[in-house]
């Protein structure tokens, strides 16, 4: 899992466009005009957690929650699906004992070798700058959120696992699939653990107030849309969004499938390319290693993402409609990446100093989220897609053009940008990085 990168609003003088979740090089700008601003999470507390003999609480707020948004009688397409989920998806999943394992990449404890291992490793982490590390610690820190991620799969109507071992295709898949990605923590923890490069106790405070706080999958409180969306996957398209500064909405995949695999299928792809380029800049700087680690875990991602988008694939062949309303549903709303909530105890805008990071460094990038969304759009033919509604015909159009809006806003934004300062990271000691 990866990267999300923060919703802004951009106004010219005549038009108020919504930005998109994932325009890292947009959320850094720092430019008259046009202006950006950002509709953020409500923060509870200061800088410092207020009263430390307080329970847990989520460091951050989210309202206006959507629940079970798709008509019951949708629930009988996925029933009628487990089949062939059973033949076509279940086999993206690889045997335990073909699998790879975190020890695999990591020094042998029971080796007499151990410590020369360790050093060796060490040797080599000492070549890769403080910004290096912050990227990598985030991709970490989101892959150890995984048991948020299991649970936002389990609130999908018609597919989650209502006993927590049940046998159907769907719930098979949601756990196998989990235990493959447990595996991506586990190995970046224990890299970072022997690096010597991190505080791992800030690194593990991160962790413990990611997985508290849950998931706003969908983005942070983007900015407020005035018009009241009907459901994807009842037949009705919502109004066009007009955002604005004075009101905050939630939108989620409101326990719906059809948006609950869109937004799968974006965001595999995602951390497929984040993955594989922290792999490339380990490269860079001599640990091949570590480039080995990243590209293993990118081959999973891609994998994963194969399965997701063959998912969807299924509903446009079977129900056109809905489906390109959902997806049209989902890039308004702007996807964003699991990790938005992540708090230190310290750094409020820790999310976004980590995503600036990502964007500077070529991990994840604005024309990343272009480029994913053009990909989807031909991998499932919605410029082919006949037999649609009025609506159905509109969202069709909308997210056809998009990646092409989207490159034209953040080339203007990019041609404005200025550069960052430097910012302090708990995960690093507390040294400055450049954001």
């Amino acid at each position: 899992m990866a990267l999300k990168l923060n919703p802004l609003i951009f106004q010219s003088q005549k038009h108020q466009y919504s930005s998109f979740s994932l325009l890292p090089s947009m959320a850094n700008l720092r430019s008259p005009s046009p202006r950006f601003f950002m509709a953020s999470t409500l923060r509870t507390g200061s800088k410092e957690v207020e009263n430390l003999k307080k329970p847990f609480s989520p460091p951050r707020e989210v309202h206006v929650q959507v629940t079970h948004s798709m008509p019951s009688q949708k629930i009988e397409i996925f029933k009628s699906l487990e089949d062939w989920a059973e033949q076509n998806i279940l086999v993206h999943l690889k045997p335990v004992e073909k699998c790879w394992q975190p020890q695999d990449f990591l020094p042998d404890p029971t080796s007499d070798g151990f410590g020369e291992q360790v050093k060796e490793l060490r040797e080599r982490a000492k070549e890769l700058p403080d910004e290096y590390f912050v990227v990598l610690v985030g991709d970490m820190i989101t892959e150890e959120a995984l048991p948020t991620y299991q649970t936002m799969l389990n609130t999908l109507d018609g597919v989650r696992d209502e006993t927590g071992a049940s046998p159907t295709s769907w719930a098979v898949w949601t756990r196998a699939w989990t235990a493959e990605e447990n595996r991506h923590g586990d190995l970046l923890n224990k890299y970072l653990y022997l690096s010597g490069r991190v505080d791992m106790r800030q690194i593990e405070k991160t962790i413990q107030y990611l997985v508290g706080s849950g998931m706003n999958e969908l983005g942070r409180v983007n900015a407020g849309f005035s018009n009241v969306r009907s459901a994807p996957g009842s037949g009705l398209a919502k109004a066009d969004p007009l955002p604005s500064l004075d009101d905050t909405i939630d939108p989620r995949t409101e326990n719906n499938p059809y948006l609950g695999f869109i937004y799968t299928s974006f965001q595999e792809r995602a951390t497929f390319i984040s993955h594989g380029n922290t792999g490339r800049l380990a490269k860079e700087h001599g640990d091949l290693k570590l480039a080995q680690i990243c590209g293993t875990i990118a081959a999973d991602e891609k994998r994963h993402e194969t399965a997701y988008t063959k998912i969807v694939e299924k509903l446009f062949e079977i129900d056109p409609n809905d489906t390109v309303l959902a997806f049209e549903d989902m890039m308004r709303k702007k996807i964003s990446m699991p990790a938005h909530l992540m708090f230190d105890g310290r750094d409020d805008n820790l999310f976004e100093h980590f995503s600036a990071v990502a964007q500077r460094l070529g991990v994840y990038t604005a024309r990343d989220y272009a480029d994913i969304l053009e990909h989807l759009v031909k991998r499932w033919n919605i410029a082919d897609l006949t037999g649609l509604s009025g609506k159905g015909q509109a969202a069709q159009h909308y997210v056809c053009e998009l990646p092409s809006k989207i490159r034209r806003i953040e080339e203007r934004a990019r041609a404005r940008a200025k550069e960052g300062p430097t910012v302090p990271f708990s995960w690093v000691s507390d040294r400055k990085v450049q954001i």
